[in-house]
């Protein structure tokens, strides 16, 4: 609704009155509260002003400054650049009301926790020691908690360094663990592009290791290290993003026997271990790990609510002193509050029920979509996962993932395009489709409907790809 009436501010004059909260709920099919929530927005941004009794009016707009001279920053800031590229499109809203988003990296606020993360807010508003100064490293109960629910017996809270979400993890772990500007790092192709955008903000060179169905490739990682003398390869062992492939338990031993040939870190990144769709995650390979190798990363946000920030490095041996430092020194730490939240949350029953909850309808609306992929859009291949909020849909030869993408926003409905996933160039054309971020499985048919209106050619069966049913579909880089 918010999306709608900014549009509509923006193209009406200065004093012209926005349509009555009457006539938008029967305009729009929306209730009063929806209506006057969007309105509330609007008159905070500035763009309308409301007046008891009269209604809202487009406010004045600010004297623009498009006649300054900024051409001289362009000098300053020299040739690097910072691109948030297949990161913003995964956090930022669709932007308007008729459109279905089958992009976002987070899940939809059905699924969140809702009742519970109140509670747990509210009760850590009320605590004594909630405007004090945390411990830089984090509250150690909580860093108790990710220590005993990711690996007991492995780590303990001292282990355990409590961040701002999984972003700043990965941010942390990169810039701790490497040297300067063109240094490698090793990372699976394809990849979570919010780790390649914090690869290149440190300045490092990310060199793909391919990967397959059953994870990355041990022989051609350990060739990787050999080859290019990389100290670190980030990866997603579980439920990857954007592939929901879970590395093989034939292959582990073997990935943590390559960093060590190579005297390498494994940076970890487990963001969907709290989004299995059946009774449990695997085994990190931090619970492997016997030297201190592995730099496990989590985060708390896909499982219950995208603004709760709260995410968690667990490391051993120097390289925790210096993550921790980098933590100090990037934002000191997390606040009071939102850590007691996350604490009171976590350690309750109701917790459990809603993870396995969550896991249940994630598994619901993965199999809905893999039926409605294999109705509508036979022309696509694609291996169903085990757990998390993804599913990785191999194109045709020859289709530019990037044309159907915009063509589908056209169409109203938002996905990934793959290029963005890859540290170099991709090898075939893909799409990143999200399941969890619709607020039903009507939705998600719905929006299947409008991606395969948009692309036609998808909706065809090619010769050589015989349809199969969805548990044997396997699309293969």
């Amino acid at each position: 609704m918010a999306g709608w009436l900014r549009d509509e501010a923006r193209r009406l004059a200065p004093g012209d009155r926005l349509p009555s909260t009457r006539s938008l709920v029967e305009a729009r099919k929306v209730s009063p509260v929806t209506v006057s929530r969007a309105l509330a927005v609007l008159a905070a941004e500035g763009l309308i002003v409301t007046r008891p009794g009269a209604g809202a009016f487009v406010a004045d707009r600010p004297a623009g400054n498009d006649t300054a001279d900024l051409s001289w920053q362009g000098i300053v800031l020299g040739e690097r650049q910072v691109s948030a590229e297949g990161i913003s499109a995964l956090a930022d809203p669709p932007g308007a009301d008729d459109l279905i988003s089958l992009a976002s990296g987070y899940p939809h606020p059905s699924l969140m926790p809702a009742q519970a993360l109140r509670r747990a807010l509210n009760d850590a508003a009320r605590s004594p020691q909630a405007w004090d100064r945390p411990p830089t490293a984090g509250l150690p109960a909580l860093r108790a908690w990710f220590a005993r629910s990711t690996s007991p017996g492995t780590c303990d809270a001292r282990d355990v360094i409590i961040t701002p979400g999984g972003q700043a993890a990965i941010t942390a772990a990169v810039r701790a663990l490497l040297r300067g500007t063109g240094e490698p790092l090793l990372a699976e192709s394809p990849t979570y592009p919010g780790a390649l955008a914090a690869a290149r903000l440190a300045g490092a060179r990310v060199l793909p290791v391919p990967a397959d169905e059953h994870g990355v490739i041990p022989g051609l990682l350990a060739e990787a290290f050999a080859r290019s003398g990389a100290r670190a390869f980030y990866c997603q062992p579980a439920y990857h993003n954007p592939a929901g492939t879970v590395l093989a338990p034939g292959r582990r031993a073997d990935v943590l026997a390559a960093a060590q040939a190579a005297h390498a870190f494994i940076i970890e990144d487990d963001p969907g271990r709290w989004l299995s769709h059946g009774p449990r995650p695997p085994r990190p390979l931090l619970a492997d790990d016997l030297d201190g190798r592995v730099v496990y990363l989590t985060s708390l946000t896909k499982a219950a609510s995208p603004s709760l920030r709260i995410g968690a490095i667990i490391a051993r041996g120097p390289v925790a002193a210096r993550l921790h430092a980098t933590r100090v020194v990037e934002d000191m730490f997390v606040a009071w509050p939102l850590q007691e939240a996350a604490l009171n949350l976590v350690t309750r029953l109701a917790w459990d029920r809603h993870l396995r909850q969550l896991g249940q309808e994630l598994a619901r609306r993965s199999s809905a979509l893999a039926r409605d992929l294999h109705a509508l859009l036979p022309a696509v291949r694609f291996q169903p996962p085990a757990g998390g909020m993804h599913l990785w849909a191999r194109l045709p030869e020859g289709t530019d993932d990037t044309e159907v993408a915009s063509a589908a926003r056209q169409a109203g409905v938002i996905v990934m395009p793959g290029h963005p996933f890859y540290p170099a160039e991709p090898p075939a054309p893909h799409l990143r489709l999200t399941f969890s971020a619709v607020s039903s499985e009507a939705d998600l048919h719905t929006g299947i409907q409008r991606l395969a209106s948009a692309a036609p050619a998808l909706a065809k069966t090619p010769p050589s790809w015989p349809p199969s049913s969805p548990a044997a579909e396997v699309g293969v880089d």
